[in-house]
């Protein structure tokens, strides 16, 4: 077990250590944040005073806003923070409270787009039914799983990253605290901290499965969401849709069990038993 270090603080990636161009990071920055910042705000108070605007998709919309305000409220004045004052630290709680806010504003975002869509199917294809199924409870009650799931979600991510311990480095390859870059921190890092050959091999046949298995529903999964949709399905469409919903379940039983020595025995030892009880013979269990 590698030397593990209490971890108070994370260094974040610069995006320059020559002072100009950090002020010009500022700069950019802040005229990015301020527009966002302007422009939902903008919506928000439009939706909420005009009361032609007090529609379903209006209500949406205006969640929206919010939920961007948000996510680039967690991330951008930090950042800005960090470039004016020449520094690259972030706080332990700091990095946290960045994990569950942008996983929470992110999550909550991606339902809400569901939402909507689902509001502008009905608005299209059901019109006389509209404000019978879209009506002012249930636009309250899809809005509210949006928020709850976006939480649950993020509180779920949040715990099972900082319940491991941070070996070796507290150095963020990203401007933010983000997941994956958190997760090489306590893996990787561990892996090469761990001093025989042997044992760096043993952790790593340990990780390269899950890893194997989630690029594949990952990239697969991408291909198939975020492939502009055609009128006519192409080879890659059947293709991504193969691997996507047959191969991970096919592969997941060989990645991870079989490739693990008590399944391997266990397998063993039940077609024994099921040899040894097709012909009726006496087990003996050793």
């Amino acid at each position: 077990m590698p030397n593990c270090t209490t971890v108070t603080e994370f260094l974040l990636l610069g995006f320059s250590d020559t002072r100009e161009l950090q002020i010009l990071h500022f700069v950019i920055f802040l005229t990015a944040y301020l527009a966002a910042l302007v422009g939902n705000l903008l919506v928000i108070t439009v939706v909420t005073t005009d009361h032609h605007l007090h529609s379903p998709m209006y209500y949406f919309l205006a969640n929206l806003s919010i939920l961007d305000l948000g996510s680039i409220s967690v991330i951008v004045p930090k950042s800005m923070a960090n470039s004016l004052l020449n520094t690259r630290t972030i706080s332990y709680a700091g990095c946290v409270s960045q994990v569950f806010y942008l996983f929470l504003f992110c999550t909550a975002g991606f339902a809400l787009l569901t939402i909507m869509a689902y509001d502008r199917y009905i608005a299209i294809c059901k019109p006389l039914h509209y404000e019978i199924i879209i009506n002012r409870r249930a636009c309250i009650q899809m809005a509210a799983s949006a928020w709850v799931v976006g939480a649950i979600n993020s509180a779920l991510h949040t715990e099972n990253t900082f319940s491991l311990p941070f070996c070796h480095s507290n150095i963020i390859n990203q401007f933010f605290c983000e997941i994956p870059q958190l997760l090489k921190l306590q893996i990787f890092t561990a892996v090469w901290r761990i001093p025989s050959e042997q044992g760096r091999q043993k952790a790593f046949s340990t990780c390269i499965p899950h890893l194997i298995v989630v690029s594949l529903f990952l990239s697969t999964a991408g291909i198939t969401y975020f492939k502009p949709i055609s009128d006519s399905p192409s080879p890659l469409d059947l293709l991504a849709a193969v691997l996507y919903c047959v191969v991970p379940p096919l592969m997941n039983p060989v990645i991870y069990s079989m490739r693990n020595k008590q399944i391997q025995a266990a397998l063993k030892q039940l077609l024994h038993r099921l040899i040894l009880s097709k012909t009726n013979l006496p087990i003996f269990v050793s």
